[in-house]
Formats: structure tokens, C-alpha cells, sequence
């Protein structure tokens, strides 16, 4: 055994000195050859007889491609850093007309409002409609912010109209209800929106409210209103006390393509800004301007006058065809006692209604139309981007009842 081992380390010797000398040569052979491992080419051009080196791999620098010229299929071409980046097109959405909104929303409102008809038509349907039944009834429509006078004369026309034709029959009743609370709506007064341009000149729109009613939305809203109807809008942002506003309505005018006139300034003074937005629905040539405007406190009086200052610089221009007052239906008398204050700084010529979908308040068209001797012209019935829709009197009072 002893013999063994004395061979096994004889054998490691060798073989160590062996490796050792050559990795002194292996070295200098490197050193001989030019880049890439390949052996000096002989005479005639062709590597020398060292050849290339098992494992060493060879490298080139490659031109770029003539430009037109084809690229082989295995070759790469580095993309172009200095090009700019593709900014993807933006797509323009193009809303559903107006037309018939309502009819398609009246669910919302038969839901908010269903605890109203529900009371009303129980009382009607018990078949005894005495004096604390007709009780009941006022209070029902007192609770829905009709207010107290327009309620109770809403109940003695219909127990006149019960005593003369001499019955009680639920589906009488009904109708005479129905046709009561449409009358005090009052179908007759013009609901429509007057946009029509005045020959090179827009219709402008002039939306006022304070802020927590969805003013700025609904301006966005009735844009698309007018996009889906064929029109072409121009939005002002004369906002500038809140930056955000600005945004929003930048926002709304990108869905529709719409052009929206801003300052890059917050707080900046909102009559230039409305100005110069009519000036450029002028050049534009487009159909109507709405002008949006900060959200007024009504007991702030500078900020009220500032309103003021805004139609009139705006009429340098032209007439203000339209000024809306955006309400909130779920705030009541508070909508009110705003809608008194705005009349008196601007000529208000329609109500917009917003959230009516949320509350059971309806009966606030009765009053603010009673105030103001405007009519409510539009509903806001939910948060989608066409939830805003023409109101209707009759549409509304079916969807109370339920019919």
C-alpha cells in the first residue's frame, strides 16, 4: 500500500509541473495574437495556421444600414432614442341627444319619490278622504318642500273638486291629483333652452350657484347635452378662485373635443377670462360659449358683485342668452333663500335641479318657480355623464304616482 501511495504522488508532481509550464506559454500565445483570437493572416491573406483559438470567439463592428436599404431578418436596428414619444390620439366621445332623457330616467325619480306617492295614494285609496285624511295629505306635501301655501291650496282645490263631483272613487281622485300637481308646476311656461346664435356671434350661457351644487359638473354636463344635440361648445373656466375647477371642465371639454378657455394664473380676474372665452367661440364660430363661475356664497357681497361684473363685460360681446342658477334639490328652503339672493344680481332665466334623484324634495320646483317667476328648465337624475335631461311636468308627476 505504502508503494502505491509513493506512485499516486509522484504522478501529481508531474502532472503539476507540466500544467505549469504551460500556462507561461499559453499566456505568450495571447499576447501574439491580434484582437478576436485569430492568427496573423499569412501571404496569401488567410489566417495563419494558429487559426482561431478553441472557445475565443471573433467580434465586428457593423454599420448601420443605408437608409431605404433592406434590413436582413436577424439583424436588429437599435430603436431611435432622439425620436419623441407617440402621444396616443384622443379618442372624442360622441354623446346621446337629448331627446327623450327624462322618460328614460323616470325610474330614478319614481325611486326617490315613491314614499311620497305612496302616502298620497294610500289616503286616496282608503276610500274615507275626511278631514284628518286631507290633514295628512297637506303634511305630505309640506314634507316634500312644496312649502305651506302652495300645499294647502293644492289640497282645498282638490277637496273642492271631490265635494262637486260627488265621489271618492280612488282612480278619480288620482287623476284629479294628478292633473292638480301639473297645473301647479305649470306646463305653460317656456322650458326651453334660447341658443340659437345671432348671426357670427355664440349663444352664451352664463351658469351661476355656490359651491357644493354641481355647478362646474353640470357645466361639463349640459356641454355634452349640446354635443350629443349636433351643437359645438366652448367652455369658459372664469372659476379661477379654485384651480381644480378649471381642471374638471378641461377634463369634460376633452371628452367632446370641446375647446376650453382657462387662466394659467389662479385667481386671475374671471370677467377677462369669460370675455376672452366669447371672443374665441366668435372665431371658432361655434354655437354656444357656457361660462362657468366661481362658487358664490350668497351672503358674500363682493363675490356677488363680482358676478355681476362678469355679465356685463361679457355683453360687450353681446346679449347673455341664458343664465342659469344650478340648485341642489336635497337642500330645500336653503336652495330658496340662494335663488332670492342671485335673481337680485342677475337675471336668472332657468333653474337647473341637481341631485334630484337622491331626495324626496321635489316639491322645491313648485316653490323656486313661485319665487322666481323662472321655470326649472333641467334635472340632474344621477352621476353619469348624461344624467342630465329637460324637465317635463307631466314625466315628473307620473313618476311620483307611479303610472
Amino acid at each position: 500500500m505504502v508503494h502505491d501511495i509513493i506512485i499516486a504522488a509522484i504522478v501529481v508532481v508531474v502532472a503539476g509541473g507540466g500544467a505549469a509550464g504551460l500556462v507561461p506559454y499559453i499566456r505568450s500565445r495571447r499576447r501574439s495574437l491580434p484582437p478576436g483570437g485569430q492568427a496573423p493572416a499569412d501571404g496569401d491573406g488567410q489566417p495563419g495556421r494558429g487559426g482561431t483559438l478553441p472557445g475565443a470567439t471573433a467580434t465586428a463592428t457593423l454599420a448601420p444600414p443605408e437608409p431605404g436599404a433592406a434590413v436582413p431578418p436577424d439583424l436588429t436596428v437599435p430603436p431611435d432614442l432622439t425620436a419623441p414619444p407617440e402621444v396616443p390620439a384622443r379618442v372624442v366621445e360622441k354623446p346621446p341627444p337629448s331627446a327623450g332623457r327624462l322618460t328614460r330616467l323616470r325610474g330614478r325619480l319614481a325611486r326617490s319619490h315613491s314614499a311620497i306617492g305612496s302616502v298620497l295614494l294610500n289616503l286616496i285609496s282608503s276610500g274615507k278622504l275626511d278631514e284628518q285624511a286631507w290633514e295628512e295629505i297637506e303634511d305630505t306635501l309640506i314634507t316634500a318642500d312644496m312649502g305651506v301655501g302652495p300645499a294647502r291650496e293644492l289640497v282645498e282645490e282638490l277637496k273642492t273638486e271631490v265635494k262637486v263631483a260627488g265621489t271618492a272613487d280612488p282612480a278619480a281622485v288620482r287623476q284629479m291629483l294628478r292633473t292638480d300637481l301639473i297645473a301647479m308646476i305649470n306646463p305653460a311656461l317656456d322650458r326651453t333652452l334660447h341658443l340659437a346664435r345671432h348671426g357670427d356671434r355664440p349663444s352664451v350661457v352664463l351658469m351661476v350657484g355656490v359651491n357644493g351644487t354641481g355647478k362646474t359638473t353640470t357645466c361639463g354636463k349640459l356641454g355634452r347635452l349640446l354635443v350629443g344635440d349636433g351643437k359645438t361648445v366652448v367652455f369658459g373656466a372664469a372659476d379661477t378662485f379654485r384651480a381644480a375647477a378649471a381642471d374638471q371642465l378641461q377634463t369634460w371639454g376633452d371628452r367632446v373635443g370641446a375647446k376650453v378657455v382657462r387662466s394659467d394664473r389662479e385667481g386671475a380676474d374671471p370677467a377677462s377670462v369669460a370675455f376672452e372665452a366669447v371672443n374665441v367661440g366668435i372665431q371658432q364660430g361655434v354655437d354656444s360659449v357656457i361660462v362657468d363661475t366661481a362658487g358664490r356664497l350668497h351672503t358674500k357681497t363682493g363675490l356677488m358683485d363680482e358676478l355681476g361684473k362678469i355679465k356685463r363685460v361679457i355683453e360687450k360681446h353681446g346679449s347673455v342668452d341664458e343664465v342659469l342658477l344650478v340648485l341642489d334639490a336635497t337642500t330645500g328652503q336653503n336652495g330658496l333663500r340662494q335663488a332670492r339672493v342671485f335673481a337680485e344680481v342677475v337675471d336668472v332665466t332657468g333653474i337647473i335641479l341637481t341631485k334630484l334623484d337622491g331626495t324626496a324634495r321635489g316639491g322645491i320646483i313648485i316653490q323656486v318657480q313661485r319665487e322666481l317667476g323662472v321655470p326649472v328648465k333641467l334635472v340632474g337624475l344621477g352621476e353619469g355623464s348624461d344624467d342630465l335631461a329637460f324637465f317635463d311636468p307631466e314625466v315628473f308627476v307620473d313618476a311620483i304616482l307611479g303610472e
